[in-house]
């Protein structure tokens, strides 16, 4: 009587393509569709219209676009804005920091309200914020103090509009720092001020330029805040977000859609500094 041997068979193996599918489910990955929605809708929210501005701007040629962007009134809005910004931006990183301390490191009365506070000017219209501080700092002030169409009070609006930036920014690293070190440190015998500068500020200083960056890009753009207060002097407290306006009251969309692009390139230029910024403390803190 003879035997047939039988080969058992072999399961059929899973394509690759499952393999990679149910790789992407684990790892909690949406695949190709996901990839494209995410393409599709950041292409019609940002892409396009950053695209549109940018023919806009060349509707005359490149010799319109230079022409609109090295007026002297349009250079002379944009160097305005940019030298705020800067001024703006370093102040808050300064005074985010110590605001920051103030909020994580103290305990007061009061802290959970002032902590509240601080993100008003995330959730106040701009516009509001201008009509706030044009009747604080304005021809009528009740305090006295008319700052209205000069350059402190268009510093004035620009701080308030990026106060949260420069805390924010800062107060969560705070919170997450490790005080272990600064008690060692001063078990050792060290000075407060040593222990800041060589503790805990190398570790609060990406934090900083984050805010400090996040402050500039903010005001480099702002409008409703200062179009108000700022009285849009020429040669003297005019920024670019509000002669672009009043370049679009003349009719002029072109030549406020070349100096348009040049802000975009200043906060293109301010974000991927950001970016490097961020790169830069993840790797420090490896």
């Amino acid at each position: 009587m003879s035997t047939t041997a039988v080969t058992p068979t072999a399961p059929a193996p899973v394509s690759a393509g499952r393999t990679r599918r149910r790789t992407a489910a684990r790892s909690g990955g949406v695949g190709g569709v996901g990839l494209g929605l995410v393409t599709l809708w950041l292409s019609v929210i940002v892409l396009l219209p950053l695209a549109a501005l940018a023919t806009k701007s060349l509707d005359g040629g490149l010799g319109a676009f230079w022409d609109a962007v090295s007026s002297r009134q349009a250079v002379s809005a944009l160097k305005f804005t940019i030298v705020v910004s800067v001024i703006v931006a370093v102040v808050n990183a300064v005074a985010g920091l110590a605001i920051a301390w103030t909020l994580v490191r103290d305990d007061f009365p009061g802290r959970r309200i002032v902590n509240a506070v601080i993100d008003l000017p995330f959730a106040m219209p701009t516009i509001v914020a201008g009509i706030t501080l044009l009747a604080l700092w304005g021809p009528t002030s009740p305090v006295g103090v008319n700052l209205a169409y000069t350059q402190i009070a268009v510093a004035l609006a620009l701080l308030f509009v990026t106060l949260p930036f420069g805390v924010r920014a800062v107060q969560p690293v705070l919170i997450e720092l490790d005080r272990d070190m600064e008690q060692a440190a001063a078990s050792l015998g060290a000075r407060p001020l040593t222990i800041f500068r060589r503790i805990i500020f190398p570790n609060l200083f990406p934090a900083i330029l984050s805010g400090a960056a996040l402050s500039f890009a903010r005001a480099v753009g702002e409008f409703g805040s200062i179009v108000l207060i700022s009285g849009n002097v020429p040669f003297r407290t005019q920024v670019s977000s509000v002669f672009i306006f009043k370049q679009i009251e003349s009719d002029n969309a072109g030549g406020a859609a070349a100096v348009a692009v040049v802000l975009l390139g200043v906060a293109l230029s301010m974000l991927i500094a950001l970016r490097f910024i961020e790169y830069w403390g993840t790797r420090h803190d490896v």
